[in-house]
């Protein structure tokens, strides 16, 4: 199987390229800039790695050309977050969270579209709780969640007739360098043991690609078996 993967540099995204090569599947992994371009190249050697920024979805125009033959699944992990309430959010905060988390991912899809009909493949967003339901400074973030969750509805509604199934995976809050970064910002301490363990997400998104061609899972939620509070 040929997999493209963004976020692949750490938490969710790492694990689950580090799944999928030691299975000794395919990787085409895309990186911001060539430094960590390089960097994945020295912990994925057999992966094709392209240059584009998601913060910038205009560097993923014609990226699809870069990728030869059919693709089996788009793995949409990477994303940021930056929380404050709406009072104090700033623009580029704003933009940032949009582009990376919603505007790219539908860029990259589209680039990607042709080698995913070919294959009858399957696109998987990462999205969120906070995608589900928005709390208090998580505006910015959970409207580009919020986003994402339609994109994928829209999408799927369009590609059924090509046969590429589309699925969304919203985990709760998952021990990542993400979640240590919003703690940080919410002023409270990090227990990565409190949270949902990133091999479970990753268990959960390969359930979703390994399915038998007659069937699909549109959504699932992955969340702790004692419920926690927080996104």
């Amino acid at each position: 199987m040929k997999h493209v993967v963004t976020g692949a540099g750490s938490g969710i995204g790492l694990a689950l390229a580090r799944r999928l090569a030691d299975r000794g599947d395919d990787l085409v992994l895309v990186a911001r800039d060539e430094g960590r371009a390089a960097e994945l190249a020295r912990s994925f050697p057999r992966a094709q790695v392209l240059v584009a920024d998601l913060a910038d979805p205009g560097t993923l125009n014609g990226l699809g050309r870069q990728v030869d033959g059919p693709v089996d699944t788009v793995l949409h992990v990477a994303g940021v977050v930056e929380l404050a309430p709406v009072s104090r959010l700033r623009l580029a905060d704003w933009e940032e969270q949009i582009a990376v988390n919603l505007t790219a991912p539908a860029v990259l899809t589209r680039e990607l579209l042709p080698h995913l009909r070919e294959s009858g493949g399957t696109v998987v967003f990462v999205n969120s709780s906070a995608g589900l339901s928005a709390g208090a400074e998580w505006s910015a973030y959970a409207a580009s969640k919020f986003g994402l969750r339609a994109l994928a509805d829209s999408l799927r509604a369009e590609e059924v007739e090509h046969g590429v199934r589309v699925s969304t995976v919203y985990p709760s809050r998952t021990a990542t360098p993400m979640q240590e970064k919003v703690h940080e910002q919410e002023g409270r301490t990090y227990d990565a043991s409190r949270w949902i363990s990133v091999d479970t997400v990753v268990d959960t998104i390969l359930h979703v690609i390994d399915l038998p061609a007659d069937a699909t899972i549109p959504d699932v939620t992955v969340r702790p078996v004692v419920p926690l509070s927080g996104r």
